[in-house]
This record gives structure tokens, sequence and C-alpha cells, in this order.
């Protein structure tokens, strides 16, 4: 008997296993640093154990699994599959075999999960989460605003518990959309401007609390420590210093196009794999930026209600990046985190079809 597989699903079949050969032996061939965090969550040296923050979570999920006593190998030959499945849950788009740019950023996605997520991560974590938000919006039986308040709602509580900076996500998603309604020359341009505008505003308001605004307090935290260090390699540094409201605004604004647009990242000619996360970053910037303009044109019509929502969650993601990532190897491992979302948006012309 013939056994016939859709080419779509042999590609998605042949990435997930070539992928997962490199997820195993990641342990033998990257360098220490890629472990940094890997070690935290398994030793847990620290004590640091619990049920509020990103690493005492983690740990602990680690530890009730079981996985934090395995061979970093082994966690690997385990958590791949799992992620795999996810995206095949989520559906493989009929052209998924054909070569072209939007399809070439998955493929190099499918080999970034088996880089950064082959060992204990809190992008694990984030990454199964996160897809709770892609599977509610596939949900026919859930309505299009409840779909919308339960993804908010999803990520006000891994703000709460898990990475308070999720916290930011529900409001400026939010005040991006109320901002679409004005009708703005460049629409696209504006709306991604007011959100950045809602990250500058709710970080001076968090430093009249607390001293300290909000990359000063994370991303400069983070860089201070590993300065002349090798891990600065590709470390984000703002023109002015963030302890004023304009250095502060300067450093969100910049952190962002950094981080999403990282055109500055190309003078890293001798870090090769530098200069394919920049041109892979850019890329999808890019493809994503056009969706949503696109989306943003034809707001009114029903089959573009979800794509919009998704765009707003991913676009709000991206701004909050500006706020606290420290490098440009660490902006894209917690991309990778939010990579069911990224697949979603990519291919929602797909998974529209077959709504309809």
């Amino acid at each position: 008997m013939k056994i016939l597989v859709q080419k779509n699903k042999a590609r998605f079949l042949f990435l997930f296993i070539a992928n997962l050969f490199v997820a195993v032996t990641a342990f033998y061939i990257l360098p220490k640093r890629f472990f940094y965090d890997a070690a935290i969550i398994a030793f847990d040296r620290g004590n640091e154990i619990g049920f509020f923050g990103s690493y005492p979570l983690t740990i602990l999920f680690y530890k009730v699994t079981g996985l934090r006593y395995l061979p970093f190998p082994l966690i690997a030959l385990i958590q791949y599959p799992v992620l795999a499945y996810v995206l095949y849950k989520v559906g493989i788009p009929a052209n998924f075999d054909k070569i072209n740019v939007k399809n070439l950023l998955v493929y190099l996605g499918f080999f970034m999960m088996a880089i950064f997520m082959s060992m204990p991560s809190k992008e694990f974590i984030t990454y199964l989460y996160l897809a709770l938000i892609v599977f509610i919006f596939k949900n026919e039986s859930i309505s299009f605003r409840k779909s919308v308040f339960l993804s908010l709602f999803l990520l006000a509580i891994l703000g709460a518990f898990y990475r308070p900076y999720f916290l930011l996500m529900p409001i400026i998603a939010f005040g991006m959309y109320l901002v679409s309604f004005i009708s703005f020359k460049s629409k696209t341009l504006t709306t991604i401007f007011y959100g950045l505008f809602i990250a500058v505003f709710l970080s001076l308001s968090y430093g009249l609390v607390k001293g300290k605004y909000l990359s000063e307090s994370s991303r400069e935290v983070v860089n201070s420590a590993r300065l002349q260090s090798q891990d600065a390699n590709s470390m984000i540094v703002s023109p002015l210093k963030p302890d004023t409201w304009y250095g502060e605004a300067v450093g969100i604004i910049y952190g962002f196009f950094t981080v999403n647009f990282p055109v500055n990242g190309l003078k890293y000619l001798l870090s090769p794999q530098i200069i394919a996360f920049v041109i892979w970053q850019i890329l999808l910037f890019y493809i994503l930026f056009v969706r949503f303009s696109r989306c943003l044109k034809n707001r009114k019509e029903q089959e573009y209600e979800y794509e919009l929502w998704i765009l707003l969650i991913l676009f709000s993601y991206f701004i909050v990046q500006g706020v606290f990532e420290p490098d440009l190897g660490t902006a894209i491992r917690h991309k990778i985190g939010v990579f069911p979302l990224i697949y979603y948006a990519l291919y929602y012309e797909h998974f529209r079809k077959k709504l309809q």
C-alpha cells in the first residue's frame, strides 16, 4: 500500500527531524554563554524556586516535571517535539513547501527554536502559554469579543505572575486599537508611534513611583554588569542615559528600532550568526508591518478582525522589547518565545480561508 504524504507536511516533517538533531546536539556545540539561564533553572543554587517571577516559576516547573534532573540533550529530545507539535496543531499552510521569503523565515524559526529551547528555558513556558491565544483565536465556538478579552486577560495574568512587562502589552495593544480609529494620513506609522508614546508614558509613570524608569531599572542594570565582557557583543546602548524623561523616551524609541529593525546590527560582519538574525528580524518586521497596514486599512471588514488583533498583540510586544531588551541575541531568543503568534500571523490568510 502506498502512503502519500502531502508536500507541505513532508517539508514540516523534514524541518522537525533535522532540527530535532540540532536541538539534541546543541549542548555539545554551543558556547557556555548560551547555558547561563539554563544552569540557573536546572541547579537553582540561589534557592529561587517559588510561585512569582520568571525564574522562580520556571525552576518550579522544571522541578515538578522532573525535567531538571535530566541531561540537557534529553531535555531537548522531549521539549522540541512538543514545540513542533504545537505548530502542527496550529496548522500547516498548503504552500509550506514552496521556497519564498515568508517560508524561509519560518524555516529559520524552526532552527532557532532548536537552538534557544534545547535546554531548560523560560521561553519554553512562554511559548506554550502564548500558544493558548492562537488556539483561542482559532476556536470558532468562542466569539470575537471573547477571544480578544481572553487574550488580553491571559497576557495580564502572565505579566502578574511571570514576566511583569507582559502587563504593559494589553494597555499598549488596546491604546493602539483606539488610536487606529482616528483618521491619519499614515495610519500604520502613527498607530505604532502612539504605541511607543504609551510605553514612554507608562515608563515615566513608573519612574515617578519607583524612582527609576523602566529601561533604566531593567536594560541598563543588565548591561552595566556586562561591560567589556564577551557577552556584550550586540549590547543595546541608548545614545542618551535613561535617567531623565527625555533620555528614557529616546532610549525606548532607540531600543524599539534596534530590536525590531536592526539595520545597525549589519556592522557585525565578523559575527555571521548576528547578521543572519538581523536579516531575519528586518524581513519579519517588514512583512508584519505590511500586513498590519492592510488590516488597519480594511479594519471595518469582519475577515480582518482577528488578524488585526493578533498583530496588535505582536506589535505591543515589539514595543515592550524596546524597553527591556539588553542585546540583539536576547531579543531574538525572546521572539522565539512568542513564535506561535508570529507563525499564526504570517500564515493568517491560510487559516482565514479554512474558517470561511
